[in-house]
């Protein structure tokens, strides 16, 4: 047994490969017993606690420190042995290359936790969390590249060559593709500063609908006609955007126009009759009534109330009830209309030309209401 156990081939001895496997086996063994036992253990009890951190730590060291544990258990079997220059060589650069790619992969994974936690803080967080899939794409081509050109310097390559020829390659392709670029930048700014987001109803210049999805370079709407429009997100950050998602009130101002042969006592109550038919409704705060103007052939009266819910169906039920019971409070008194009633709306209460604006704009949500005589 003695001399089988000396015998020798390519420079070690029997016993030596012998030695290096019971390394090999005996290693990953006890590294497969500790994922099976302590670090399940671990998970569940990081489970029940519900802590992002600890997960992280846990899913890490299954994801990154096993593995590499196995292969430096390998790599220290195969240490044992004697090998050739050419093959200590092989098992460097391999060596050189797992590091990388651990490191490189812990990196990427450690920003994406410090992302998302950021992220979760904001209104919609987990919502927002989910776009993340276009900022991590660049970040890991950020860190691959500089991964790997860091790898080839470790080696012992001149990686000067490799960096001035990525510097050139890097200002050609920014002055080929800067509209690309301006988008991919402006993408940033949209997903970091948040103007708006996903299911946001918004109106850029002539253009508005719901925000269906935001990519690198295009924003797509989904139209109220059902057609979707794609903006580039330069576009969209250099326009000014009417966001109606994140309305808090809706001002109302709406006006009619009465008969000149209408005796003054009914004019005197028409104020108020508006007024008591408009705080009836809920949720409704009224601002004013008032006999605005003389026409050239009726008597004009502009009414503004306020609906304090952002919902445009809920506002569009609550002028309905407001004509018919004007409507029906007019007509027991005698009080006739001429011409028509005009209604418009505007997130906040700006003067009433920015709100004929807005509504110029909403032309397929906000309608007007016509009553005649």
């Amino acid at each position: 047994m003695n001399e089988f156990l000396k015998q020798e081939y390519f420079h070690n001895t029997v016993q030596d490969y012998l030695i290096a496997a019971a390394i090999i086996f005996f290693g990953l063994a006890a590294v497969k017993l500790f994922k099976q036992t302590l670090l399940r253990q671990l998970k569940k009890f990081s489970d029940r606690t519900s802590n992002r951190g600890d997960n992280f730590i846990i899913d890490s060291i299954d994801r990154f420190g096993v593995p590499a544990l196995y292969y430096f258990i390998i790599y220290a079997g195969l240490n044992y042995l004697q090998l050739s220059v050419k093959t200590e060589q092989v098992l460097r650069i391999a060596t050189a290359v797992v590091i990388t790619f651990f490191v490189l992969r812990l990196l990427s994974s450690t920003i994406l936790l410090i992302l998302q936690s950021y992220i979760r803080q904001q209104e919609n967080g987990e919502e927002k969390v989910k776009q993340l899939a276009g900022v991590m794409l660049l970040v890991n081509i950020v860190v691959w590249v500089l991964g790997i050109v860091f790898l080839i310097d470790n080696l012992g390559y001149n990686v000067t060559t490799i960096i001035t020829g990525l510097g050139i390659g890097g200002i050609a392709v920014a002055l080929a593709a800067q509209n690309i670029l301006g988008d991919l930048f402006n993408y940033f700014v949209i997903f970091f500063d948040r103007p708006f987001e996903v299911g946001d109803f918004i109106v850029v210049d002539d253009k508005l609908g719901s925000i269906e999805y935001i990519g690198l370079k295009t924003t797509r709407l989904r139209s109220l006609s059902g057609e979707q429009i794609v903006i580039g997100n330069a576009n969209l950050t250099n326009s000014r955007i009417h966001n109606f998602k994140r309305q808090v009130n809706r001002r109302v101002v709406f006006t009619f126009n009465i008969d000149y042969k209408t005796t003054i006592e009914k004019i005197k109550t028409i104020p108020g009759m508006v007024r008591s038919i408009i705080e009836q409704q809920q949720p409704v705060r009224f601002d004013r009534a008032h006999f605005a103007s003389f026409g050239d052939w009726s008597l004009r009266f502009e009414v503004v109330y306020f609906v304090l819910d952002p919902d445009y169906n809920k506002y569009m039920d609550i002028q309905q009830n407001i004509n018919i019971q004007l409507y029906e409070a007019l007509q027991k008194d005698e009080i006739y209309f001429v011409n028509t009633l005009h209604v418009s709306t505007a997130p906040s209460p700006p003067e009433p030309d920015t709100d004929t604006h807005v509504n110029n704009h909403m032309q397929n949500r906000e309608k007007e209401t016509t009553l005649q005589s």
